[in-house]
């Protein structure tokens, strides 16, 4: 195999522009495509990336290449994480998990067991969800605090999370469920630095900030996921045995999920599953 670090700083003499600029970026990586085509090579292509997070150079460059890889990770955190963005010839919902030791980067077989591993017992505001990126599940840890403030206007501070999703699930628990949350700080947080983008992470949201609202654990052999809609009904999601699978697999008891996708489900051992079909629903399944 071959691997150019950087494709920013090769060049051809046969430019005249300085190396990195539009064209020799685009000239340099047609040539090592074509030589990687004609001698069966696989080449590597490292590249830089913009401000923000973007791949830096003409789009044609993405354009060229078969696969697009990003590879990204918590400076904070021991671990990385492999996403594909392109993929012609294969999924892009696929990604792989390492983790930075003395002698290098290491694949980490079991990500989930990896997550938890620091999980605080009997915390209010922390639950599990089971994530899934393409078709393999991630059990992460996901964190609340909701407190009191001064300030005239609350602070909402989401890290892993998309910001406004979680505005949007506060709206839905201050107006269906009743809980004084606009006049509080929120702080959520995904547990070891993770990203989390899908819908299906909606219920353990709510439920991480109810269970700090109220100062109330939620079990913690109890897992959750479901989507949540703006009137406060809880949505089927993709590939619900994929999930529950992998929280039996981690000793998890009790699963919270979508009464759509419960349909048709069968339990794993030893795990009991609780469909959710609104606010209501879940706020009795979590605290009886």
């Amino acid at each position: 195999f071959l691997v150019i670090d950087s494709i920013q700083t090769i060049y051809t003499a046969d430019l005249e522009s300085a190396p990195g600029s539009v064209s020799q970026v685009r000239e340099c990586a047609a040539r090592l495509m074509h030589l990687a085509k004609r001698e069966g090579v696989s080449t590597f292509l490292v590249g830089h990336v913009t401000k923000d997070g973007s791949l830096a150079g003409p789009r044609m460059l993405e354009h060229l290449v078969d696969t697009v890889l990003y590879f990204e990770g918590d400076p904070g955190h021991a671990y990385r994480v492999l996403r594909a963005v392109k993929n012609r010839y294969g999924s892009t919902n696929e990604i792989g998990v390492f983790e930075m030791k003395d002698r290098g980067l290491v694949e980490v077989l079991n990500p989930s067991e990896m997550f938890l591993a620091e999980r605080p017992e009997n915390a209010a505001g922390s639950v599990v969800v089971p994530s899934l990126e393409g078709t393999r599940p991630i059990l992460v840890e996901l964190q609340a605090l909701v407190s009191g403030t001064s300030l005239g206007n609350p602070r909402r501070t989401t890290m892993g999370l998309d910001h406004n999703r979680v505005s949007l699930l506060v709206a839905v628990l201050e107006k269906k469920a009743g809980l004084s949350l606009l006049a509080q700080d929120i702080f959520v947080n995904v547990a070891g630095g993770v990203r989390l983008a899908e819908p299906a992470v909606d219920l353990a949201i709510a439920a991480a900030l109810v269970s700090s609202h109220l100062n109330r654990v939620v079990a913690p052999d109890t897992i959750l996921f479901g989507e949540m809609g703006l009137t406060g009904e809880v949505r089927a999601v993709s590939h619900p045995e994929l999930r529950v699978k992998e929280a039996a697999r981690l000793g998890f008891k009790r699963c919270l999920l979508p009464a759509g996708s419960a349909r048709n489900l069968e339990p794993p051992n030893g795990l009991e599953l609780v469909p959710v079909r609104s606010m209501d629903h879940l706020l009795e399944a979590l605290f009886n």
